[in-house]
């Protein structure tokens, strides 16, 4: 029998354990925790093969936790779940150690495919068209984001962009193209 250990991470507590049962269902054994301290913690604690983590976790970033999970579970499976999907935080959560970056909704049989180091069955191929200059503009806010570590008025000041200004467009969800 292979290990099928598995760390949910999202402040969602429903989230976190709707996905928690049904991943139980598929045969994983199920930890879950809603916040970046407890991630840490069960990271140096406890042995994971498989990590499923949202990218935005309260105020912070699923992206520490992807980072310590992988400097302390180099073999464990990270796969990060986000609402907020941009080029710049898949590049960075690759970067940091994770397998996969799949935007919410997922169906679970997508999630499990990943998390055995397969596609998802609904991979649809990327379009060719363009992405929409709102779209182009939420990815460069990403990256220049993700360049001043998350810092908002250091951004805000690289994008020649009022602070508040900044905060508005952050709060926003993403346009899809």
């Amino acid at each position: 029998m292979t290990d099928k250990s598995l760390l949910i991470v999202d402040d969602d507590a429903v989230f976190a354990t709707t996905l928690a049962r049904a991943l139980s269902r598929q045969g994983y054994q199920v930890t879950a925790v809603n916040d970046v301290d407890s991630a840490s913690i069960k990271a140096i604690e406890s042995h994971f093969s498989y990590a499923v983590v949202d990218l935005k976790i309260g105020d912070e970033t699923g992206l520490d936790v992807v980072g310590h999970l992988h400097r302390h579970q180099p073999k464990c499976c990270i796969v990060v779940l986000t609402g907020f999907a941009s080029i710049a935080t898949a590049v960075e959560a690759i970067k940091l150690g994770a397998s996969q970056y799949l935007m919410k909704p997922v169906e679970i049989d997508d999630l499990c495919a990943v998390l055995e180091g397969g596609k998802p069955e609904n991979d649809a191929e990327p379009r060719q068209e363009p992405m929409s200059v709102k779209r182009l503009e939420w990815e460069h806010i990403q990256r220049v984001l993700n360049e001043h570590d998350g810092n908002v008025s250091a951004a805000a000041r690289s994008l020649n962009m009022h602070r508040r200004t900044l905060q508005r467009k952050l709060q926003k969800r993403p346009v899809k193209r």
